[in-house]
């Protein structure tokens, strides 16, 4: 059974290295060459590398300091999201051109469902062939896609050919595909559970599939019935057109160290103090309070709790905050502090779906 919904055509479109294309593409004398977007102080952080610096591996959120040791000829420049949200706004604009059913997941990807759409096209490929080069026409960048009968599969499918380039898997070459695919691929299999995976004797989409539904739930929870279905080309989320907002946050990252739980407070006041305003700019609160704690050994920690009741005034999120803080001594010294709010009351009941089987309609349709 492949899956257990009728035929969806998905496309997944991601944008190569944005930022850094972008601030190429305005700033001819950076073309070519190794580029970060983001701070290169002791503090800063990569937001984005061009291709020219991945070479060296340069990755996003790493340290603007050991971007500059991997490479010293390595070029700087500031973020600016006012341009990159204008840019995206563009190529939003194009995606509607053929399809109302478009997703964002965030300024440079998105999904989208072309079953039926605008053109009459009944190639999935075809339409992602022509929204890339509408989007080089309009905005001179590139940008690669994944075409598949879901979303899952899409999105590993486009970063199969990058840059510049996509990739289709029909309904027949699903489970084949992932089946020859390492785990660490998953969408969803970070770097923790590909190692458990690894410990299992699980390093292929075929190993996986070989675990039982019992031994995957016993091992990995609620995630073990996913893992189930995606290796068997099973995933059911469609295509939102309006995602629900599932957290809100803000968080500062400090010029110098804080060890004193006295000065952290004093920070979290004013991140505090702009959540509240995001959350009422939002018309939104929440009941679960989240404390972001980064060491100065970039060691991430999260703690967490829920309330009973809705809240977005500063005042009562300092008062979980002020708890999840002293709910442990800390490791050392601190480089960055947030606080995010979830379990948001914009959220609304799913309504349940009827699904059946269509694998005989789904491999007579073309991609």
């Amino acid at each position: 059974m492949l899956n257990e919904m009728p035929l969806r055509k998905i496309i997944h479109i991601d944008m190569d290295a944005f930022y850094a294309s972008v601030e190429q593409l305005d700033n001819p004398e950076l073309r070519g060459k190794p580029l970060a977007v983001g701070g290169s102080s002791a503090r800063g952080v990569v937001a984005a590398a061009s291709y020219e610096a991945r070479k060296f591996g340069i990755r996003s959120a790493m340290s603007g300091a050991m971007a500059i040791k991997l490479c010293p000829e390595l070029i700087f420049v500031k973020t600016n999201f006012d341009r990159y949200k204008e840019v995206s706004k563009q190529i939003r604009q194009i995606f509607l051109e053929f399809t109302d059913l478009v997703e964002p997941l965030s300024l440079d990807e998105a999904y989208l469902d072309v079953t039926e759409n605008k053109k009459g096209n009944p190639s999935a490929t075809m339409i992602a062939e022509e929204i890339r080069k509408r989007i080089k026409e309009v905005t001179g960048l590139n940008a690669s896609a994944g075409i598949s009968i879901n979303k899952f599969v899409a999105k590993i499918a486009s970063d199969i050919n990058k840059p510049n380039g996509q990739k289709t898997l029909g309904p027949e070459e699903v489970e084949p595909f992932l089946e020859t695919l390492d785990v660490k691929k998953f969408y969803g299999v970070g770097k923790v559970t590909k190692e458990k995976m690894y410990r299992l004797g699980i390093f292929t989409g075929k190993d996986l599939k070989e675990k039982s539904l019992e031994f995957l739930e016993e091992n990995f929870g609620k995630s073990g019935g996913f893992y189930y279905k995606v290796v068997r080309g099973i995933h059911n989320s469609k295509v939102k057109p309006t995602r629900i907002q599932k957290s809100l946050a803000a968080e500062h990252t400090f010029s110098e160290n804080i060890s004193s739980e006295i000065f952290m407070m004093e920070r979290l006041d004013e991140i505090a103090s702009e959540v509240e305003n995001r959350l009422i700019r939002s018309k939104i609160a929440g009941k679960t309070v989240t404390l972001k704690i980064r060491y100065r050994d970039f060691t991430l920690q999260t703690r967490s709790k829920t309330i009973p009741q809705f809240i977005s005034s500063k005042e009562l999120i300092l008062n979980v905050v002020k708890e999840l803080l002293y709910q442990e001594k800390m490791k050392e010294s601190v480089r960055l502090l947030g606080i995010s709010i979830s379990n948001l009351n914009n959220e609304t009941s799913k309504k349940k779906e009827v699904l059946k089987e269509s694998i005989d309609v789904q491999l007579k349709l073309e991609f």
